[in-house]
Parts: C-alpha cells; sequence; structure tokens
C-alpha cells in the first residue's frame, strides 16, 4: 500500500514558476509508474504527465508539453513537477498518482489505471 502526500502548491502570477512534491511511503514507490492529474472546478480530471518506475520515460499533453517537467529521486521516495511560464488555465487542484508494481517501461494517461491517489495541492495562477 502506497500513501501520496503533495504539496508545494500557492499562488503564482502568470508566466511564474512553482514546483510541486508528492512523497510517497515504502519502498514499492520505485516499483511504481507515477502520474500527475489536475481538476479545475466544473472541470473534468485532466492529465498533466507521467514518469516510468526508474524516472527513464516521460510524457505530457500538449496543453503543458514544454513548460512541465516530471523527475523522481527514488532514493528519497519523492516524485516533483516542475511548472514554468504558468498560464491561469493552469489553475486547478493537482494530484499525484501511482501504478502500482509496474513493468519497467509502463506508462499510462488513464487515471482509471491508478491505483492511489494523494490529496492535492492548490495551484492558482493570477493574471
Amino acid at each position: 500500500q502506497v500513501q501520496l502526500v503533495e504539496s508545494g502548491g500557492g499562488l503564482v502570477q502568470a508566466g511564474g514558476s512553482l514546483r510541486l512534491s508528492c512523497a510517497a511511503s515504502g519502498r514499492s514507490f520505485s516499483s511504481c509508474a507515477m502520474g500527475w492529474f489536475r481538476q479545475a472546478p466544473g472541470k473534468e480530471r485532466e492529465f498533466v504527465g507521467t514518469v516510468t518506475r526508474s524516472g527513464g520515460f516521460t510524457y505530457y499533453p500538449d496543453s503543458v508539453k514544454g513548460r512541465f517537467t516530471i523527475s523522481r529521486d527514488n532514493a528519497k521516495n519523492t516524485v516533483y513537477l516542475q511548472m514554468n511560464s504558468l498560464k491561469p488555465e493552469d489553475t486547478a487542484v493537482y494530484y499525484c498518482a501511482a501504478v502500482l508494481f509496474s513493468t519497467a517501461y509502463y506508462y499510462t494517461d488513464d487515471s482509471k489505471k491508478y491505483d492511489y491517489w494523494g490529496q492535492g495541492t492548490q495551484v492558482t495562477v493570477s493574471s
């Protein structure tokens, strides 16, 4: 079982940057593909990015590609989301999630495939 806790959210002006962190419990973290999602009021949960279990591959949707970067430090049981050039439309609650015991190359943008979720952290981008 994996517990996930997000942190690093806050208020930032358009064009600014934030780094979100997701701390996981247990040694099983290194066996999990990790994903980031976000949800704005009145909208569906949206895929933001994913990283394979060793950090060797990342994937992003067009809405954030070139601005957001996912990385992970398995020694610290932590995954990060670096967000640059933030826009007001990036405002949302951001969640991290884990796919338990993933194979080496597994990743997915389908929220239904994720086994564990954090409680989320609010990101607000002002214009």
